[in-house]
């Protein structure tokens, strides 16, 4: 689109590492994928020089035969220099570009849309083989040439490779376009006319160039060291042809592939919870008995979903282009634009118009849309943008991955369906239109789904980078407020306590329902920290989420050792699970100073819609929260670091052997 690529993000889902994988088979390869992932992810990225700015890695179960990698890039281009993927101009030539064709990716899109067997293995040539400096040269090409002036529509060369990238530009123009493979750049021998057209090899664009100027474009490739051939035509009918060897093998009108195609209608079930709305009864008498919260909040730390990701993200080249200010490890990654700041005359002095930023967040949680699509697809589209809110930014876009099982079972569709209707209400209350995205169907092995797993990506707006909020605690003696809204919520945290990560780790136990949400105190809580933010009146903001409130004021305290001494309110034994632990939406820790404490206050009272309560003071060293008078966590910060930093490194060099 002559976009240039400025970041990416990735939402990685595998299989457990540890003992709650059974099958040692699938615990062993749980393993070689995640280290085959991450090193893949890592080498292309690294290679390609976009840094990697953020993300998130989880762990389930459902995933040891379907992991998911979900990639979110984030480019810029002047609003009036977009290109699209459309065939304009009869008589215009039509250039293939990039890497030469082979026989790897042959049937991709079709493997990709079905269930995997006992033989999926036999299908490894499905899958493509990626050259990131190929696609650095690409890119850097495209935009050179796009520049010109010479080119009219282009498009990637992605499911099925020439079949759609033909099919679509000429139906998207309402014209057709005729191509002759046998000037179609290959790496390989004697392939026929239908793999040519199906293969999906990477690193290759199909475009379309105004007719007399395709030598400015040739010349372009030919100076990156790329093939580029004149491999068509832009015809006045609506129709595709593909010639080979002299002979008219296909000839087909374009819509009848792409608007006229096909339209499943299939059957959507009545979705209906998995599991029980009431814990067991043993965890209702566990959590009656007093119980050593410490402890529960170090293994809570040290579990695979909540515990330091550094392994994964250190990998990752999250410096390049010199423009990140806040990398992973934080709430979002934010980055400068480069030559937005510039000094004007005021009043006869010089001052220097601010740079600005962008933020970006992803966030999803599976288990919460097992149990409710379309609450937990609400909370996905929710937390993304109060992640990008926490910096300050205001959140303007947004983008998804939707992974789902098989859509063939009514229950499947049934899902999906509750998905989309949660993202889009979500959506329209935050003010964050769907740019695009993708879906992805048939994650299934064996008869075994996935949980569904929509992934949403938002993006923000900082007029002033400068002012990008961290989210870690800053300066000891800062005071420590809980940002909340002001709308009553349900008293429900028995059954909402059941979806949490305490939950899974400290009771093995899945039951009732994600938290309630309500999107206008979502809206309303994102509105108030993008505002603190620009008045200077906040050091640090978390978002409390995975893990809750007891796991969001450890967090904050690693990065710079400042820790905390939290007190909460009057409770008995039954509530401090919920309190420390439960994983409540539209809750942020903000830290500030005494003297803005006062300010705070004013501002949020005059809103009426956040109140702020006051949590306590950050302290050094420790971590401490108490409930009425009565200790709940005391211990050092390098003691929860330790189970925290260490757990997914532990994980993955320890053996899988057979009991």
């Amino acid at each position: 689109m002559n976009a240039r690529p400025l970041a990416v993000m990735d939402s990685l889902r595998f299989g457990p590492l540890d003992e709650e994988e059974k099958d040692v088979t699938l615990r062993r390869r749980n393993h070689a994928v995640v280290n085959g992932v991450v090193g893949g992810v890592a080498s292309y990225g690294n290679c390609f020089g976009v840094p990697n700015l953020a993300g998130e890695t989880k762990f389930e179960a459902c995933y040891s035969g379907n992991p998911l990698v979900n990639a979110f890039a984030l480019g810029m281009v002047r609003k009036d220099e977009i290109f699209y993927a459309k065939a304009t101009g009869v008589g215009n030539p039509v250039i293939y570009v990039g890497a030469k064709t082979g026989r790897d990716g042959i049937h991709g899109a079709t493997m990709a849309s079905e269930e995997f067997t006992e033989g999926s293995e036999a299908k490894r040539p499905n899958v493509q083989m990626g050259d990131p400096f190929m696609e650095k040269l690409l890119l850097e090409a495209c935009l050179e040439a796009m520049a010109t002036g010479a080119v009219v529509g282009i498009q990637d060369m992605g499911a099925a490779g020439l079949t759609c990238s033909t099919c679509e530009m000429g139906a998207r123009g309402e014209l057709g376009l005729t191509i002759e493979l046998d000037l179609v750049p290959q790496r390989a021998t004697g392939m026929t006319a239908y793999e040519i057209m199906l293969s999906e090899s990477q690193e290759r664009m199909l475009l379309v160039a105004d007719k007399g100027r395709e030598g400015e474009v040739l010349a372009v490739f030919a100076k990156w060291g790329l093939d580029a051939s004149i491999v068509g035509i832009v015809t006045a009918d609506d129709t595709m042809r593909v010639t080979h060897h002299g002979e008219l093998v296909a000839e087909i009108p374009n819509k009848a592939l792409t608007d006229e195609a096909p339209v499943y209608h299939r059957p959507v079930g009545t979705w209906m919870s998995p599991v029980p709305m009431d814990p067991p009864a043993w965890v209702v008498e566990e959590l009656k008995k007093p119980r050593d919260y410490t402890a529960d909040l170090k293994k809570l730390l040290g579990s695979a979903n909540i515990c330091d990701k550094r392994w994964v993200f250190e990998q990752y080249d999250s410096m390049v282009q010199s423009n990140t200010v806040q990398g992973p490890g934080g709430e979002a990654g934010v980055m400068r634009i480069k030559e937005t700041g510039s000094r004007f005359e005021v009043r006869g002095s010089s001052e220097k118009k601010p740079e600005r930023g962008l933020a970006m967040a992803l966030a999803g949680n599976g288990r919460w849309c097992y149990l409710d699509p379309k609450l937990g697809a609400m909370h996905a589209v929710a937390e993304a943008a109060r992640k990008v809110a926490c910096t300050g930014a205001v959140p303007v876009a947004a983008t998804n991955c939707l992974n789902f099982g098989n859509p063939e079972k009514p229950e499947i569709m049934a899902q999906f369906s509750a998905t989309i209707d949660g993202i889009a209400e979500a959506c329209t209350a935050l003010g964050t239109p769907i740019t695009g995205g993708n879906v992805s169907f048939y994650n299934e092995t064996k008869g075994e789904g996935i949980y569904p797993t929509p992934v949403v990506g938002v993006v923000g707006i900082l007029d002033d980078v400068s002012k990008a909020v961290p989210s870690a605690f800053q300066n000891v003696g800062d005071r420590v407020l809980l940002l909340q809204s002001t709308v009553e919520t349900p008293a429900a945290l028995d059954w909402e306590l059941g979806s949490s990560d305490f939950a899974r780790t400290n009771c093995s136990s899945l039951w009732g329902t994600p938290p309630w949400i309500n999107l206008e105190a979502e809206a309303a809580l994102n509105r108030a920290l993008i505002a603190l933010a620009e008045r200077g009146l906040i050091h640090s903001a978390k978002d409390v989420s995975d893990g809750g409130l007891a796991t969001a004021l450890a967090q904050a305290s690693f990065a710079k050792n400042v820790g905390v001494k939290a007190t909460l309110g009057a409770l008995s034994e039954p509530e401090y699970a919920a309190a420390l632990f439960a994983e409540n939406a539209a809750e942020v820790l903000v830290t500030c100073s005494f003297e803005d404490y006062g300010m705070i206050c004013t501002f949020l009272d005059e809103a009426g819609e956040i109140w702020p309560l006051d949590l306590g003071e950050t302290i050094a060293d420790r971590v401490e929260i108490n409930a009425g008078g009565i200790p709940l966590v005391d211990t050092t910060i390098a003691e929860l670091r330790e189970t925290w930093s260490e757990s997914l490194e532990s994980q993955l060099a320890a053996e899988v052997v057979t009991a």
